[in-house]
């Protein structure tokens, strides 16, 4: 039996076990690594069970290729400033990430190393510009996203995995509301699936999903029942293929109520869960290609046995972003240092 079926097999008996058993005594668990330190990692990039980095404050990378029994320090000498915000990773040796600010602060790096060298591949020189989140499209093809420039979002593209970047032409960009802004929670506000790329919003009068097909030229954008406001709105986007998305967010300043803070998409319609989470939600994930899905955020962390529609608890540690690599195995990261592996016995 072929990896990849031992593992749709070990999904779907996870899943009915927590649907029939309310999780007690069985379904998923946090272990927690250690990481040696205490900086808050809101950038994470599992690459398998064994392979991940998270990038986080003070300009601090760490990198474990042996499922976080041991971690390097592997961030650019010259970030100690900095924040970083995303990284995608592509194996052991190639990453990309991002650190956010106005200005010369936003900026990012690439190594091809593992981390030994990086090389500075985008420096912002817009004094308007905040980029929060960045993903690939595939191991060549990545965007990058910015809050609104005079009105619109704007688009940062790669075409050679990150090692050199361009601005789109923001033409195909429909116009952004008043207040209008996207979240640098967890990595997750821009992300990608079957060659479509995806970012949300909050901050304005309604939370919009934004959607392109064609790299980042053209953009079409939907309203969602996600609340929106001054510090609310779509914290985390995660799309098991174009026609099957999540949404979680909330009020970043009220983590412990979020009524409506989850949908899901079901083709081209965005619906509340019908039992959300219920309090603020940062970061999700889908685990594998069946219903199954997790999210996470400052007060716990939940599952969805079905597509999202309904979520229960299942820990009440904080964490930021959570993420599940093609091999299934899903990992979350957040404050004091906090790295987790998702055990699902």
């Amino acid at each position: 039996m072929t990896s990849h079926r031992k593992l749709s097999i070990a999904i779907a008996g996870v899943a009915v076990l927590a649907a029939t058993a309310g999780f007690t005594g069985h379904g998923p668990h946090w272990q927690l690594t250690d990481t040696g330190v205490t900086v808050r990692f809101r950038g994470l990039a599992p690459v398998s069970g064994q392979v991940a980095w998270v990038a986080g404050a003070e300009g601090t990378i760490l990198r474990t290729v042996d499922g976080g029994r041991n971690w390097d320090s592997v961030g650019p000498a010259d970030a100690a400033a900095l924040q970083f915000r995303d990284i995608e990773a592509f194996d052991a040796r190639t990453a990309v990430a991002l650190t956010i600010g106005n200005g010369t602060d936003s900026r990012i790096y690439a190594t091809s190393d593992g981390g030994r060298s990086w090389t500075t591949a985008f420096v912002n020189q817009d004094a308007n510009a905040f980029y929060d989140c960045m993903t690939f499209l595939d191991r060549r093809h990545g965007l990058a996203l910015s809050d609104p420039v005079d009105g619109t979002f704007r688009i940062l593209a790669t075409g050679d995995g990150g090692r050199s970047w361009a601005v789109r032409p923001t033409a195909g960009m429909p116009a952004a509301l008043d207040g209008e802004f996207a979240f640098a929670a967890s990595g997750t506000c821009l992300v990608s699936a079957g060659g479509k790329a995806f970012f949300g919003s909050g901050g304005g009068s309604s939370s919009r999903v934004f959607s392109s097909s064609d790299g980042g030229y053209r953009w079409s954008v939907t309203s969602t029942p996600i609340p929106s406001g001054a510090s609310a709105g779509i914290y985390s986007l995660a799309y098991r293929d174009p026609a099957h998305g999540l949404a979680v967010g909330g009020d970043y300043t009220m983590p412990g109520s979020a009524p409506s803070g989850a949908a899901y998409l079901h083709g081209h319609t965005w619906t509340v869960a019908r039992t959300v989470p219920g309090e603020y939600r940062s970061g999700a994930a889908w685990v594998g290609r069946g219903p199954v899905a997790l999210a996470v955020g400052p007060t716990g962390s939940d599952l969805s046995v079905d597509g999202g529609r309904t979520w229960k608890s299942f820990d009440t540690g904080s964490f930021d972003a959570v993420l599940c690599a093609g091999d299934g195995s899903c990992w979350a990261s957040g404050e004091q240092g906090r790295v987790a592996r998702l055990s699902w016995h």
